[in-house]
């Protein structure tokens, strides 16, 4: 079998393998080489606030019934809950079983700073501080700073007032889905050079962690691995399954967005090209409009799953013995603070510290025993949110009769050009 080397899987595979070699052998030049990587994130990040600003005005703004996003938006959010949910109680179960934290020596914590995430944790969590976040300053400077809550807070705002007009703002409309084409343009462009910034990402990761650091952890990190196959595999698939189609079936469909998030260990990286490769694959414009950015906010499977393992495995390591009430109470907190994840950067962490912060049982200095392999647990989160809110988009759209099933097909065989 001849391998195709012009496909963008390939080359982000032989990136990755390239990547892990020359961290190996050059550890120091390897970790010198995140910047390759930290370019190609910086130049999506450029394009993600605007794209979901068009977007999510599109899809309300050409749907012309406000009633019908409200429809949609709250199934979204329904779904996304119930579904979340299943992730953290999954990852409970899981990690009670195997506790890999069980043993663990938790000297090398002590005396360590977490002070950036604590701090960073106390600021910018709570339910009022939430809400702050949510409603920006002023649209240009959300959109300018890429602050992804409040541009969604404003698109939606925007899209629901179009709505209301009506057909004077068709025009608005048309124009804004011309400006939309022209950066997802740009992003065909950007994503040609993907291959490098895995390449960069991945000999960083080894050139500064080094291959040992791929076992200090090993039995946590694969824990959640597997916790998030069966996640992807059992529950997600069941859910697939139920609306009628295939979760294979679609893994192999947005199998280049899954390798471009291995290797950037960022779902961000893959968000405009995952959004033209759901319209393509039968889901309409404004489902896809709506449900996909909210779901980069609301919808974090992995992370959740990460977060409930994370708090466990601290208190397994610590010695500290959780009831199965402790543990529903603090089932309840991360449900609460995992959905604030997206709109703080080093979400993982943070999103930890505010929850062991708000259940002073499991000591928060824990989350040092974390920092050493979190960079290598972050690509299983990333590609199970990646997962997780591309099938959340085809769900609403089968629910909302809003999808195209021979189009499915089509795209499915290779019959259309993917983005």
């Amino acid at each position: 079998m001849r391998i195709n080397f012009k496909n963008l899987t390939v080359q982000v595979l032989i990136a990755i393998v390239l990547g892990i070699i020359v961290g190996a052998a050059f550890p120091e030049f390897g970790a010198k080489l995140k910047i390759l990587a930290d370019i190609f994130i910086k130049l999506i990040k450029m394009l993600i606030a605007p794209i979901i600003f068009l977007t999510v005005v599109i899809g309300i703004g050409s749907m012309g019934d406000v009633k019908k996003v409200g429809k949609i938006g709250g199934k979204a959010l329904i779904y996304f809950e119930i579904v979340s949910t299943f992730a953290l109680a999954i990852g409970l179960i899981v990690v009670n079983i195997v506790q890999p934290g069980k043993g663990f020596n938790t000297e090398a914590a002590n005396g360590a700073d977490v002070s950036q995430y604590t701090n960073a944790a106390a600021a910018e969590h709570g339910l009022g501080a939430f809400i702050m976040q949510i409603i920006p300053d002023n649209v240009v400077g959300a959109l300018a700073n890429g602050e992804l809550l409040p541009v969604l807070f404003s698109a939606v705002l925007f899209g629901l007032a179009a709505a209301a007009i009506g057909e004077p703002a068709k025009p608005v409309i048309k124009f804004f889905e011309q400006v939309a084409d022209i950066f997802f343009k740009i992003v065909n462009m950007v994503m040609k050079i993907s291959p490098i910034g895995a390449f960069g990402a991945m000999s960083y990761t080894i050139g500064n962690f080094g291959l040992k650091s791929l076992g200090n952890l090993g039995f946590l990190m694969l824990s959640v691995y597997i916790t998030m196959f069966i996640f992807i595999v059992v529950i997600i698939g069941f859910i697939t399954h139920y609306f009628g189609f295939s979760i294979f079936k679609f893994i192999k469909y947005i199998k280049d967005e899954i390798f471009i998030v291995i290797g950037t260990s960022s779902s961000e990286s893959a968000l405009p090209s995952i959004m033209r490769k759901l319209e393509n694959y039968g889901c309409s414009k404004q489902v896809v409009g709506l449900v996909i950015p909210t779901g980069y906010s609301f919808n974090l499977d992995g992370t959740s799953i990460y977060l409930s393992m994370a708090a466990i495995f601290i208190a397994q390591a610590y010695g500290v013995d959780l009831d199965i009430w402790h543990q529903i109470t603090l089932l309840a907190i991360l449900m609460l603070t995992s959905k604030g994840a997206a709109g703080v950067t080093g979400s993982g962490f943070i999103t930890l510290a505010a929850t062991l912060a708000a259940f002073p049982m499991i000591p928060v200095e824990g989350i040092a025993l974390l920092i050493g392999v979190d960079r290598f647990m972050s690509e299983a989160r990333a590609v199970t949110n990646l997962i997780g809110n591309g099938v959340a988009t085809v769900v609403v759209s089968k629910m909302e009769k809003e999808f195209d099933t021979e189009q499915e097909k089509r795209a499915l065989s290779g019959q259309i050009a993917q983005p």
